[in-house]
């Protein structure tokens, strides 16, 4: 009798139905005119599944898909007899139970074989739940950039050849949003909504990577059409200007990082303390407590204001008519001028070279001193730091740029002695050096001959 009931009222609705949706549209436009109408329209039974399943209050859907995968997933038997559910499905009210059996049964999820007396779950209900149950398993992943669903749907459809073109501007049309929300954020300035962004940037990435094979083999395929490659090199273009906007990622925080203030010499920083604020539902309970009373307003009539400007201004012209003139002279403090420690070793390094420019008798003077001498001659005798400072003068040895200036450094450049160094290392019987590197100092040769032959 429903049956008959239906099928007596489904003219007249359908009729109705073509009504109410031209409504939707401009008078001079028919809705059947509208391509994206004609493959809705088509897809009439499946959507008829969907709004049978979704349609009321979410209690209601939570039963219905309780219902259909619990017998879903038995797969001892294809076939359940009314007290096999109703075993099943013994905790709940039988009235429940029998009203969504008949609305699962009336929208083909459930199909009735009258002869066996026995419901069965059709194909279209398993597709569906199969569609639903993926979702629902992506969506309690971490996947933030919500990427997951959409590249398995592309991913299935080219395993088994079938993939859309719909399927893939899904893909496209979210990799697009993504790059906006990240430059928006890039633009944003906000240290903590660029982070957030980075690590959902992060996850897309690796969504990215995953999808690189799926489109290289569909960009490959010489079956595709026109309109599928165009999609995929799209994706493609797509997914590169994601890639990219690392480094505006890198740039964007490091800006942050040199205008960051810091408070002090506590180590806390403006960044720390808002990330503590954010800690707090209710920053105004901070103030319990901080104010012992209320703040009490002081409030001074005319004659109280003019009693203050007159002392103030008398007191003014007391101190004008004061006895002046300039104070005593003082003597200046005396003070000693020390010459800097660096510099006096500069000095003291720079004699000691040209003593042995000049006579080659460095480190000691004697007629029979070498023309060249290890470095560790000529730096020891000394401290680690006075030794590591010498060491670092040597470079400017025959430095013609540093030559042409004035001062010590200087003159240390223009000294005929040479300074060569090698990549090997010579343990020391020293207190504070332990190695250094095996390097000479040695006379340079003018071209008259040696220099201290001279």
């Amino acid at each position: 009798m429903a049956n008959a009931a239906a099928a007596a009222e489904a003219p007249g609705s359908g009729q109705e139905h073509q009504d109410t949706l031209q409504a939707h549209f401009q008078p001079n436009v028919s809705a059947d005119e509208i391509e994206q109408v004609y493959h809705l329209k088509r897809a009439q039974p499946l959507l008829q599944v969907f709004t049978a399943l979704f349609h009321g209050g979410f209690d209601g859907v939570l039963v219905r898909l309780l219902v259909l995968r619990e017998l879903a997933s038995d797969t001892a038997t294809s076939a359940f007899s009314r007290a096999d559910i109703n075993t099943r499905l013994a905790y709940l009210l039988p009235e429940s139970l029998e009203t969504v059996l008949m609305r699962l049964r009336s929208n083909q999820l459930l199909a009735w074989d009258a002869q066996q007396a026995v419901y069965r779950v059709t194909p279209m209900a398993r597709n569906v739940l199969s569609a639903i149950d993926g979702l629902l398993a992506l969506g309690q992943n971490e996947d933030e950039a919500e990427m997951g669903f959409l590249l398995s749907q592309v991913a299935g459809a080219q395993a088994v050849g079938g993939v859309t073109v719909e399927q893939l501007q899904h893909l496209l049309g979210r990799l697009v949003e993504l790059t906006e929300e990240f430059a928006d954020a890039i633009a944003s300035g906000s240290e903590f909504r660029l982070r957030a962004s980075q690590a959902k940037w992060h996850m897309a990435c690796d969504w990215v990577e995953k999808g690189s094979e799926i489109l290289r083999a569909i960009t490959s395929d010489e079956n595709a059409d026109s309109a599928t490659h165009k999609a995929a090199q799209a994706i493609g273009r797509a997914q590169s200007a994601l890639l990219n906007m690392q480094g505006m990622f890198s740039r964007a925080l490091n800006q942050i990082e040199r205008q960051r203030v810091h408070l002090g010499q506590s180590g806390l920083s403006t960044t720390d303390i808002k990330r503590w604020l954010l800690q707090h539902e209710d920053l105004a309970s901070l103030a319990d407590g901080a104010i012992d009373q209320p703040v009490v307003p002081l409030f001074i009539t005319p004659a109280e204001m003019i009693d203050v400007a007159e002392t103030e201004l008398l007191s003014d012209r007391v101190s004008g008519t004061a006895p002046g003139g300039l104070p005593a002279g003082q003597d200046a403090p005396t003070t000693i001028n020390d010459t800097p420690a660096m510099q006096k070793e500069l000095d003291d390094w720079l004699a000691r070279l040209s003593d042995f420019a000049a006579l080659g008798n460095f480190p000691s003077i004697a007629e029979e001193a070498p023309k060249s001498i290890p470095i560790q001659d000529s730096l020891l005798p000394a401290t680690f730091a006075v030794a590591s400072y010498r060491a670092s003068l040597l470079p400017l040895l025959g430095d013609a740029s540093e030559a042409s200036l004035q001062g010590a450094t200087a003159e240390l450049a223009r000294l005929p002695v040479t300074f060569t160094p090698s990549d090997e290392m010579i343990e020391l019987p020293d207190l504070h050096v332990a190695a250094m590197s095996l390097a000479t100092l040695s006379l340079s040769l003018d071209p008259q001959g040696d220099k201290t032959d001279e």
